[in-house]
């Protein structure tokens, strides 16, 4: 059986971002978050029930959103509650999602100390020009402290998350972002670049981006700045220092399994009995979900014709690649 990670979403943020595509929802109250742990604990009962599931866990990702927002307090009971309810393996990665802001940059510390290990800080640009024209509610210099602050609070493992092709960007730009972040030392680097997806403000409104020989010309450059500092690529927009891949999209892109809980989680999981895979997923809805986390939901069984295109789907991410026989 392959590797079984776990993906935990939280839906909510400080705001909106015009190019987000993700099951995120803007701040209107108090965070539910006792009510939350609750439903997300009563979601992995049912699952490992469900699917008989006795392999211990490879890797946790807490996603969003903006799951940081979250007190420690409630993070370290949702950590316990998982231990509770399943084993881990001897290293487990236990990422957390990140945004730069004071707030949140604040509880690093105490978030290492429940024993999250990695983090993944939203920074996507240092500029403050072009991260006002993203949407984004912090500034280059808050995004610069919480890498610093990730160090000083012991983060031996932390990703920062970059974008080009911005709206407003102009030669240079992307390039001194990256410049930026490897000098704040991370061991890992997302490059991305700007896609305006369905169903965002972005694509109902669509900003001015460069043209197709600038975005060429900045990845270019960009790899190149990431390759002559040690930080290989080893994914599609994924760099990172020797033996720091992130394990949990790892296990994503080499076609391993998930449990995925939270409002609007996807699942996959492999069954021995009958010997099949399954899509799962969660009501988008965090009110739905909040009622009944089990319920609004749904599986789907891939078909087994669609595996091999699934497959190598998901292994063409990688620059490895895979092996034919």
């Amino acid at each position: 059986m392959p590797p079984l990670s776990l993906y935990i979403h939280i839906p909510w943020c400080i705001k909106k971002c015009p190019y987000c595509d993700f099951n995120s929802h803007a701040v209107k109250a108090d965070l539910p978050e006792t009510a939350y742990i609750d439903a997300l604990l009563s979601d992995l009962s049912s699952d490992l029930e469900r699917y008989t599931i006795t392999r211990p866990i490879h890797s946790i990702f807490i996603g969003g959103g903006t799951p940081s927002l979250f007190s420690p307090e409630s993070l370290d009971r949702l950590i316990a509650g998982i231990r509770q309810r399943t084993t881990f393996e001897a290293y487990l990665e236990i990422t957390l999602e990140a945004n730069p802001g004071t707030f949140e940059s604040t509880k690093f510390a105490e978030f290492n100390a429940l024993g999250i290990n990695r983090l993944s800080i939203g920074v996507q640009s240092f500029n403050d020009e072009l991260l006002t024209k993203l949407g984004r509610v912090h500034s280059g210099q808050e995004a610069v402290k919480a890498a610093e602050i990730a160090h000083y609070a012991r983060f031996t493992n932390f990703n920062l998350d970059l974008m080009f092709g911005l709206p407003g960007a102009v030669p240079g730009d992307s390039e001194q972002d990256v410049k930026t972040a490897i000098d704040l030392k991370p061991t890992h680097i997302s490059f991305y670049q700007l896609t305006l997806e369905p169903n965002t403000l972005f694509h109902k409104y669509p900003p001015k981006l460069p043209d197709d020989e600038f975005i060429f010309n900045t990845q270019k450059n960009c790899q190149g700045l990431l390759a002559d500092n040690s930080y290989l690529q080893y994914e599609i927009s994924a760099y990172s220092q020797p033996d720091k891949e992130c394990r949990h999209n790892l296990n994503y892109w080499q076609f391993g399994d998930y449990l995925g809980i939270g409002a609007g989680a996807h699942g996959k999981i492999t069954e021995a009995v009958p010997n099949q895979i399954t899509r799962t997923f969660k009501a988008k809805s965090p009110e739905l979900y909040l009622q009944n986390p089990s319920a609004n939901g749904g599986e789907q069984e891939i078909d087994l014709q669609e595996l091999p295109l699934e497959y190598v789907m998901n292994q063409l991410r990688l620059r490895r690649g895979f092996a034919i026989q």
